[in-house]
C-alpha cells in the first residue's frame, strides 16, 4: 500500500552542478523543514537531493513500523545515488539529520558537513532507562518533541506524538555514531541554537571536540531547535550556502 504524503512534505531534488548536496532532516519531521534550505543550494548552483526519510511525513503508524536501520540506509543510499552524479558530495543534516550527517560522513568519502542543531550522542543512561520502563509498561507514545520553533506562526509539519520504540531504535543508532566521529575528516560547519529544548548543546560540544578535521561554529541567538525555520533562517541558509561555495571553488 503506497501511503499518503502529508502536503509540503514530499522530497525533493534538483540537478545543477558537480557539487551535490546531499539535506537530510530530522526524527518525527519531513523534508519540510528542510525544503527553504534546499531550494537555496539548488539557486547557488548545487545538485541537491532531499530525501524523505522512511516513515516520515506519512502517518505515526507508518513511522512506527520503521527504525534506524532504514533511516541511516535511506541516508547512504541517497548519498550514494548522488555521488553517482556528483565528483563532489557535501552533506547537511537537521538534529537527527545531523546524526545521519555524521554517519553518512563516517562510512564515505564526504567533501563537508553542515550540522544543525545536531542530535550525535545518545541521551544519559537514566533516561534511557526511563525510556525502556516507558516500553515494558506497554506505552507507545509520548508527546510530540516537533515544531520547538521560536518564531511567531511558524509550525513544523511533523507528527503529533513521539513513537518509543523509534525513539529507541535512534538513540541505540546514535551511539554507535558517536563511538566514531573521531574518524570524520571532512571540513565541518556546525550551527548551534543557544536555546533549544530538544537536542542538548553539549552534542555540539562533542563534535567540536572529537571530529577530526576542521569545524566552525556559529551560534545562533533567536532560534530554537529547528533553526532552518526560525527567526535565524536566513542565517543559516546564508552561512550554509557561503561555506559550501567555498569547498566548490576550492
Amino acid at each position: 500500500m503506497t501511503l499518503e504524503i502529508m502536503p509540503g512534505c514530499e522530497p525533493y531534488s534538483a540537478s545543477g552542478g558537480p557539487v551535490g548536496v546531499l539535506v537530510l532532516h530530522g526524527f518525527t519531521g519531513n523534508p519540510a523543514s528542510m525544503r527553504s534550505l534546499a531550494e537555496r543550494l539548488a539557486q547557488a548552483g548545487f545538485s541537491v537531493a532531499l530525501p524523505r526519510l522512511p516513515g516520515h511525513g506519512t502517518t505515526l503508524a507508518d513511522m512506527m513500523s520503521t527504525n534506524w536501520a532504514d533511516w541511516s540506509g535511506a541516508a547512504l543510499a541517497a548519498y550514494d545515488e548522488l555521488a553517482t552524479r556528483c565528483p563532489t558530495v557535501a552533506v547537511v543534516g537537521l538534529s537527527m539529520g545531523g546524526g545521519l550527517t555524521a554517519l553518512v560522513a563516517e562510512q564515505r568519502e564526504v567533501a563537508a558537513c553542515v550540522f544543525i542543531n545536531p542530535l550525535v550522542k545518545p541521551p544519559v543512561n537514566e533516561m534511557l532507562d526511563g525510556l525502556q520502563q516507558l516500553l515494558d509498561a506497554g506505552l507507545e507514545t509520548i508527546e510530540s518533541i516537533g515544531s520547538d520553533i521560536k518564531k511567531e506562526g511558524a509550525v513544523e509539519a511533523s507528527y503529533e506524538a513521539t513513537p518509543l520504540a523509534c525513539a529507541k531504535s535512534l538513540f541505540d543508532g546514535i551511539a554507535v555514531v558517536h563511538e566514531n566521529l573521531s574518524s570524520i575528516s571532512a571540513p565541518s560547519l556546525l550551527l548551534s541554537s543557544r536555546e533549544d529544548h530538544v537536542v542538548t548543546s553539549d552534542n555540539g560540544d562533542d563534535l567540536v571536540q572529537l571530529v577530526q578535521g576542521p569545524i566552525e561554529r556559529i551560534w545562533l541567538d533567536n532560534s530554537y531547535h529547528v533553526a532552518t525555520m526560525d527567526n535565524d533562517q536566513e542565517l543559516v541558509e546564508a552561512q550554509t550556502v557561503t561555506f559550501l561555495q567555498k569547498l566548490a571553488v576550492g
